[in-house]
């Protein structure tokens, strides 16, 4: 369950049901003491009067749920054998009585989430299969994905359908069907919530100082977008591993291909699966690109086109078809990436500030700009000096990453003192006197920098 909801609990004589309930002093009595337990996590003490609420008000208090939620975790933890599984069921039970008797505050994604979370934590407890547990985390998924945001939980749906295909008892496209359900749900939530966070972002930018509330939302987005982006996406590519190489990819695509050649979204499924594996230059993927344009022309097969030929037309029409800012942030740091990767520093960095201007609490792309201007050092300066000088460049450019990104703050810092490390000394500006003067980095970069006054 969401723990947010239970900081609203706390007030608890806010939101009592009007009704018999609320006239009811035995139950109002025992709310009082399983809250005033719970807070002090006093578990044991708070499950007696807990659940003569429940089983007599069940209506009386959302705190029945979320406090009995804490209450039941505990005495799983606690005990063994049969005690334990009792205490599993009934929590079980307890996800689908807050769902029956608060439906507007228990989505149903978010309740059988819950559950199959349980489930796959104490299969062994429970002797449940694997496909047991992957049928209940699909049950959430087929019946309100949009509500199914657990990140452990879509990862655990994921890894289980791996398992199952290494057992046999999945497909190879079934597999990877399911790894683009779950990309796909992630992508929409992080792109939700970095949404409100490029709005935060601006003001910040923009000078205005945010109040604590929109701080605290700050960082819950920053969070939360971290977990799906740095740890469970890439958990879920190295869990699928050497399952879906090029080699693994291409025959069954070279199979799958007539069959399916007029399937728009197997198409886009099958072009971007490549593309991500490396095997953009296998005539395969020409060929699905080509065949996907050609049905249902969009921005990502003009931009893979693009690639492919070098066609300016296709960029433009890159641009042109994407309407989603989020999305085409992503092809513009996707793009920069290609030019970086060729050496094209001038060009990648063009692309970066694109996808910066699109999203701008993303700070990825300064230190990718950083890294160029690091890397380009000994070749944009004309004296020994000037050379090292670009580091205070690159530095003053991993510093803004780490100011609209709260998530590379860390990360950002301590590439900023690297490269600082590297930029000429306090004793070099005392003896070249040439403190607080501007010197003007040539070749691509074509930027200014101000010696730091000492």
């Amino acid at each position: 369950m969401k723990t947010r909801i239970t900081i609203l609990l706390l007030a608890l004589f806010v939101s009592f049901n009007i009704g018999f309930a609320q006239q009811d002093e035995e139950c109002m009595n025992n709310l009082s003491m399983f809250d005033s337990y719970v807070k002090s996590k006093k578990y044991d003490d708070a499950y007696g009067p807990w659940k003569i609420v429940r089983d007599k008000c069940p209506r009386f208090n959302r705190a029945i749920y979320a406090h009995g939620e804490k209450i039941l975790l505990h005495k799983i933890k606690s005990a063994t054998g049969v005690d334990q599984v009792a205490y599993i069921n009934d929590l079980m039970l307890l996800y689908d009585q807050s769902r029956e008797y608060f439906a507007s505050k228990y989505d149903l994604g978010e309740i059988l989430a819950d559950k199959a979370n349980l489930a796959y934590k104490y299969r062994k407890e429970l002797n449940k299969t694997n496909d047991q547990v992957y049928n209940m985390f699909d049950e959430a998924y087929v019946k309100d994905a949009k509500n199914f945001t657990s990140a452990k939980g879509l990862y655990t749906h994921f890894s289980l359908i791996v398992d199952l295909f290494d057992d046999g008892k999945k497909e190879a496209q079934q597999m990877f069907d399911k790894y683009d359900d779950v990309n796909e749900l992630i992508e929409g939530i992080v792109s939700e919530y970095t949404t409100k966070l490029n709005k935060l972002v601006e003001k910040e930018e923009a000078g205005e100082t945010l109040g604590k509330k929109d701080t605290q939302r700050k960082k819950f987005y920053e969070s939360s977008i971290e977990v799906y982006e740095t740890k469970i996406l890439p958990s879920m590519d190295q869990k699928l591993g050497k399952r879906a190489t090029c080699a693994v990819l291409v025959p069954l695509y070279q199979r799958d291909f007539e069959e399916n050649k007029n399937n728009g979204v197997w198409l886009q499924r099958a072009m971007n699966r490549m593309y991500a594996k490396g095997c953009k230059e296998d005539p395969l993927f020409l060929k699905l690109v080509q065949q996907k344009n050609s049905i249902e022309p969009s921005a990502d097969t003009a931009f893979y086109l693009y690639l492919l030929t070098g066609e300016q037309k296709y960029f433009n029409q890159t641009v042109q078809l994407e309407t989603d800012p989020l999305k085409k942030a992503k092809l513009y740091k996707k793009l920069a990436q290609e030019f970086k990767a060729k050496g094209s520093y001038g060009k990648a960095r063009q692309y970066f500030m694109e996808a910066l201007k699109l999203n701008p609490s993303d700070g990825s792309p300064y230190l990718a700009i950083a890294a160029m201007y690091a890397k380009s050092a000994n070749n944009c300066g004309d004296t020994n000096f000037n050379k090292r000088a670009v580091f205070w460049l690159a530095a003053n450019e991993a510093e803004k990453a780490g100011r609209v990104d709260g998530r590379l703050r860390s990360a950002a810092a301590k590439t900023a003192t690297s490269y600082r490390a590297s930029a000429p000394s306090k004793a070099d500006i005392f003896n070249c006197s040439c403190s607080g003067t501007v010197i003007k980095i040539g070749c691509w970069i074509g930027r200014s920098v101000t010696v730091p006054n000492i």
